[in-house]
C-alpha cells in the first residue's frame, strides 16, 4: 500500500489505463524497461507516416510519452499551415474522384492522360469527374478531345450555349446599336459600320473564350521557366472565376488574369480590325469604281490606326466587362441560383449577354470618335 500510494498521486493527471499499469509494473521494472524501449519506435513510426495531419501530430507529440514530445513538434512544424490543409483537400479530392469512376467500372487508364493525371495529384474534385463523364456520353462528347474546350467544358456545361448566343445575337445588336448612336448618318456611314460589325464578329468568339472559366488541366510548367513566365502560368484563365477544393488564387494572380487575358484580346482586337477594316476598304474601292456618287461621300477606314484603338478597347473595356459578366454575374450569381433549371439559366445568360453586346457597341462608337479613328459626318 506504501508502495502504490506515491505511483497514485504522481499519475492523478495521467488517463486511468497508463496509472493502473504503471502500478502493476513497480515489482518488475526492468521488464517495464525492456518493453518501452521496444514499443518506442512503433509510435513513432505510426506519426510519421500514418497521417500528413499536422493537427493529429500535435497531440500525439503533447502526450505524457517522454520519446514522443521532442519528436512532435520538430515533425510536424515544417507541415503547419502551408501544406497541411492542401494535402488534405487533396486527399480528399482524390478519394471522392476515385469513388465515383469505382461507381461507373471506370478507371484513370480509361481516362485522358491529363485528366487522370489531374485525379493522381488530387486537384480534381468528384463533381468535375461525374461532370466529364455525363459530357462524355453527350452529343459535345467529340469536343472533349480538345484541352481548351474540355477545361471549358468541365467548368461551364453551358459554355457552348453562351458562344452560340454571343455569336448569334452579335451581328443584329452590333448593327442596332450603330443604328442607334449614328441614326440619321447610319446610311452615310455604311462604311464604318460594316466595318464594326465584320471585326466584332471575328471577335466575338474570343471575347467567350479567353475570359471563360476553366479547370485546370495543364502539366506543372518546366523548372526552367522563368519567374514571370511562372507567375502568369499559376494564373486563372478568368479573374473572378470560383477555385476548386484544394486551390486558391491569391489577390495577385487574379490580377495576373486581366493583364493576360488584356494583353491576348489586344492581339485579337487589332488582328480582327485588320481585317474588318481591310475587307471594309476593299469594298469601298470598288463600288467607287462602279459609282461615282458614292465615290464622294466614301473613304478609306484607317487600317492601322483604327486597328490600334480597336486592340486596346477590346483590352480594356471589352476585357473587363466580359471578365465581370463570365466571372462574377454568370458563376457567382446565375449559377447557383438556377443550378438545376438550365432553361432557365440560358435564358437569363442571353438576356444579360445581348444587353453586354449592345453596350459594348455603344462604347465602341464613342470610344472611336474621341480617340479620333472615326469622325462624324455632317
Amino acid at each position: 500500500m506504501a508502495v502504490t500510494t506515491p505511483a497514485i498521486a504522481t499519475n492523478r493527471f495521467l488517463p486511468r489505463s497508463i496509472s493502473y499499469r504503471s502500478s502493476l509494473s513497480l515489482p518488475s521494472i526492468s521488464t517495464v524497461h525492456s518493453r518501452s524501449l521496444s514499443l518506442t519506435p512503433s509510435p513513432r513510426l505510426r506519426l510519421r507516416f500514418s497521417s500528413s495531419s499536422p493537427t493529429r501530430l500535435r497531440l500525439d507529440a503533447s502526450g505524457p510519452s517522454g520519446p514522443a514530445g521532442p519528436n512532435g513538434p520538430s515533425g510536424g512544424g515544417g507541415n503547419g499551415d502551408e501544406g497541411g490543409d492542401g494535402g488534405d483537400s487533396n486527399k480528399r479530392n482524390r478519394e471522392e474522384a476515385m469513388l465515383v469512376l469505382a461507381e461507373v467500372g471506370r478507371g484513370l487508364e480509361t481516362l485522358p492522360s491529363d485528366l487522370a493525371a489531374a485525379i493522381k495529384s488530387g486537384r480534381i474534385p468528384g463533381e468535375i469527374v461525374k461532370r466529364f463523364l455525363e459530357l462524355e456520353k453527350s452529343p459535345l462528347g467529340w469536343l472533349l478531345q480538345f484541352g481548351g474546350f474540355k477545361e471549358r467544358l468541365l467548368a461551364d456545361d453551358l459554355f457552348l450555349t453562351k458562344v452560340a448566343i454571343e455569336c448569334g445575337v452579335g451581328i443584329f445588336t452590333k448593327t442596332a446599336a450603330e443604328l442607334e448612336k449614328r441614326r440619321e448618318n447610319f446610311s452615310k456611314e455604311l462604311d464604318f459600320v460594316l466595318a464594326d460589325v465584320i471585326m466584332a464578329l471575328v471577335a466575338d468568339f474570343m471575347l467567350v473564350w479567353l475570359p471563360a472559366p476553366t479547370v485546370s488541366l495543364k502539366p506543372p510548367l518546366a523548372l526552367s521557366a522563368g519567374p514571370i513566365a511562372k507567375f502568369f502560368y499559376s494564373c486563372p484563365d478568368n479573374a473572378f472565376q470560383v477555385a476548386l477544393t484544394g486551390t486558391s488564387y491569391s489577390f495577385l494572380q487574379r490580377v495576373g488574369a486581366i493583364l493576360r487575358n488584356g494583353s491576348k484580346l489586344f492581339a485579337v482586337g487589332t488582328g480582327a480590325s485588320l481585317i474588318g477594316t481591310g475587307i471594309t476598304n476593299a469594298l469601298i474601292n470598288t463600288r467607287k469604281a462602279f459609282d461615282k456618287d458614292f465615290a464622294v461621300g466614301a473613304e478609306d477606314v484607317p487600317v492601322l490606326s483604327t486597328s490600334a484603338a480597336y486592340g486596346v478597347y477590346m483590352a480594356v473595356s471589352s476585357n473587363l466587362r466580359y471578365q465581370i459578366l463570365a466571372g462574377i454575374i454568370e458563376q457567382r450569381m446565375l449559377e447557383p441560383l438556377l443550378h438545376n433549371q438550365k432553361l432557365a439559366l440560358s435564358a437569363l445568360c442571353f438576356v444579360v449577354r445581348t444587353g453586354n453586346t449592345f453596350l459594348g457597341s455603344l462604347m465602341w462608337v464613342d470610344y472611336a470618335r474621341w480617340v479620333g479613328v472615326q469622325r462624324s459626318r455632317e
